[in-house]
């Protein structure tokens, strides 16, 4: 008879099986973690950057006051190369001579510390130090309130600036007063005005559209495919829509270029490419895409739609004459190929001086007609007043 095998001795308590962790469990855990991980480093982040740059506006004011009230700037060199010695013992790097200086004309150029405080949510120091760069008070509070709402980065801010954002927009060509108004109301209410959002002349050499010439379609073909692109040099909060976009009005069959929607606005924007110059008849096939979105694609709550025709060339005296903004039609032209730098930012001064110097003509002709539709007043008496008779 065999003898029966004997088993191996088993040290403790048999356990039942475990069950196998799942894959999908353990990876939305591990993400569920990530997300909390991450969260908190952007948070605290946030937190010091914002600490940071209220740090550097309060020792600039403070160094500020001193210099201010001796009258005399060797006494400020003096004083800031003598404080910059003593806090880079103490301290070390971050508070050399020129970063003290820098502190001094940030305290300088944004003198309202409410307003720093709501920038540093949004802004680190690295974009005050692009911001206190530029002399312009009026185009310095415009890239500030943009970056602040479009959430640029320094590396996107410096771009803007170098490609001369401010200078292209419909903003910049109106009076101070209007200027300072509406980035009143971005920063008191981030309310978006189209003269922020629309600019002229839109950069489109990314394309790389062909130099001997080229068609509408190409045009049309070639920002779809640099879509990305295009809609970072359009600016922030546009939304594509559709492209080709078919209308139809009495049995006929229009087809709209492009179609985004912006959400600042909270509006339709249609585009059209024209690869000539502007011509009066734009004007009216754009109307009637605008009046037909209007009708059938607006939905409740959305501002009216309005429309950007990009065109080669355009005459300022044709598009001041056909009063386009009454219309919601913004003209713009385009450039497939960027000229020299120093020549493209002359053509931009010089646009933006003529088109006040249009606004000042058109408001001095106004007000002369203001005055003559004003109702005439009534003469007044001269010589004292009958009495009035007694009532029966």
């Amino acid at each position: 008879m065999p003898k029966p095998k004997k088993r191996a001795p088993v040290s403790g308590r048999e356990s039942p099986a475990s069950p196998v962790p799942s894959a999908d469990r353990d990876g939305a855990l591990l993400g569920d973690v990530r997300a909390l991980i991450e969260a908190a480093r952007e948070q605290t982040a946030r937190a010091v950057n914002s600490a940071l740059v209220g740090l550097y506006w309060h020792i600039g004011a403070r160094i500020r006051r001193d210099i201010l009230k001796a009258k005399r700037a060797a006494y400020g060199e003096e004083i800031v190369a003598a404080l910059s010695r003593q806090l880079t013992a103490e301290y070390g790097r971050g508070f050399g001579r020129r970063s003290l200086f820098r502190m001094i004309q940030f305290a300088e150029f944004f003198a309202d510390e409410r307003i720093v405080s709501a920038l540093s949510a949004q802004l680190g120091w690295s974009h005050f130090i692009e911001l206190i760069a530029i002399a312009d008070p009026l185009k310095r509070n415009f890239y500030a309130e943009l970056c602040r709402t479009e959430r640029w980065s320094v590396r996107a801010l410096r771009h803007k600036i170098a490609h001369f954002l401010f200078e292209r927009t419909a903003l910049s060509k109106q009076p101070d007063e209007v200027i300072v108004r509406d980035l009143s109301a971005l920063r008191d209410e981030d309310r978006m005005t189209p003269d922020l959002v629309f600019r002229d002349p839109y950069f489109l050499n990314f394309l790389g559209l062909p130099a001997g010439g080229f068609d509408e379609k190409e045009i049309e073909t070639a920002i779809l495919r640099e879509l990305e692109a295009f809609l970072l040099e359009l600016g922030s909060d546009f939304a594509f829509v559709a492209r080709q976009k078919r209308i139809s009005v009495d049995s006929i069959d229009y087809y709209l270029d492009l179609l985004f929607y912006h959400r600042g606005l909270r509006r339709l924007v249609a585009v059209e490419l024209k690869i000539g110059k502007f011509e009066a008849a734009h004007k009216g096939q754009m109307e009637l895409y605008l009046r037909w979105l209007e009708r059938y694609e607006t939905r409740p709550g959305e501002e009216p739609p309005i429309g950007l025709i990009l065109c080669a060339d355009k005459s300022d005296d044709h598009v001041e004459l056909l009063q386009l903004d009454r219309s919601g039609i913004r003209v713009a032209q385009y450039l497939t190929e960027l000229p020299p730098r120093e020549l493209l930012e002359k053509t931009l001064h010089e646009s933006v001086r003529r088109a006040r110097e249009r606004l000042a003509i058109a408001s001095q002709r106004a007000e002369p007609e203001a005055i003559e539709n004003r109702p005439a007043q009534r003469p007044l008496r001269s010589g004292p007043r009958k009495p009035k008779r007694p009532r029966p």
